[in-house]
């Protein structure tokens, strides 16, 4: 770049001084024209201001050459310069860098080697969406549009309300699990990338008799007598609710119950309100 800009003032510099040159060997030729004409100037004079006239003439169209030519070589130099330079597809926040300045990079793997294949990760913080492994068992309850509530395990009381984009047309046949993604209605400067969240899918399609009330799906076997023991920091809260429809092995809970919160399968009848337990490991 700096080689190619050089030359091109170089070139500007000669353009300039051949033009005044020729400006001068024009008033030259003219004048010895006027000389000869009246005989003060031998013929041989003339010719010789006419030659160089006529070589400056032809200088100077070399020399408008050499600018368009370094000009097109500045313009080239310019091209591959900004080819060098990577530009983010979309704005966001770099999370993550790759590469360090020396390093090479590649768009594709150079299969072992010091080449990068990319320098950094970025992310859009306001297309954040959250990706959730369903139980192939469940998914038929899942469809697109369908209300959902977050919650975040930094923030276990903040409900964050969601909808459902997509459902991967794919399982995983290790976890026996289809992935679905939601779209995060709110949009807050706490909601990082990679947080633990748990979802709730919520149910508002019309029934036959009207509209069912949005409720919580728990396992029918954690009711007992129209409660629930409610787990939360090492104790278990007894709630009354009010439970709904049967769906297969759950039980809807219309009113007594938040999304997210974490029930006791299948509660002792010793178990108390208050009562100390722990998450059993599956």
């Amino acid at each position: 770049m700096t080689l190619a800009r050089a030359q091109l003032a170089a070139a500007r510099s000669q353009d300039g001084e051949i033009r005044a040159q020729l400006l001068q060997a024009e008033r030259d030729y003219t004048r010895t024209q006027e000389l000869f004409k009246r005989e003060l100037v031998a013929e041989q004079s003339l010719d010789a201001a006419h030659a160089q006239r006529d070589t400056l003439r032809a200088k100077l169209v070399v020399t408008e050459e050499q600018i368009r030519v370094a000009g097109e070589s500045l313009r080239m130099a310019e091209v591959q310069l900004d080819s060098t330079v990577i530009r983010a597809p979309f704005s966001g926040i770099v999370i993550a860098k790759s590469a360090q300045p020396g390093e090479m990079i590649s768009p594709v793997s150079a299969g072992g080697g010091f080449t990068r294949t990319g320098i950094g990760t970025i992310v859009d913080m306001d297309s954040l969406e959250i990706q959730v492994d369903v139980n192939e068992s469940f998914i038929n309850r899942v469809t697109a549009a369908q209300p959902v509530e977050a919650t975040l395990n930094a923030y276990p009381d903040w409900k964050i309300p969601g909808s459902v984009i997509a459902i991967i047309p794919t399982a995983d046949r290790s976890k026996a699990t289809v992935k679905v993604r939601v779209a995060i209605r709110t949009k807050d400067s706490r909601i990082v990338p990679d947080m633990g969240v748990r979802v709730a899918f919520l149910d508002t399609a019309p029934g036959p008799s009207g509209p069912v009330t949005a409720g919580v799906l728990v396992p029918a076997d954690s009711i007992r007598s129209d409660t629930v023991f409610v787990y939360a920091d090492g104790k278990v809260e007894r709630r009354p609710i009010t439970p709904g429809r049967v769906i297969g092995t759950e039980r809807e809970i219309v009113k007594g119950l938040r999304a997210g919160e974490r029930v006791v399968l299948a509660p002792p009848p010793s178990l108390r309100d208050g009562a100390k337990v722990r998450v059993a490991d599956k």
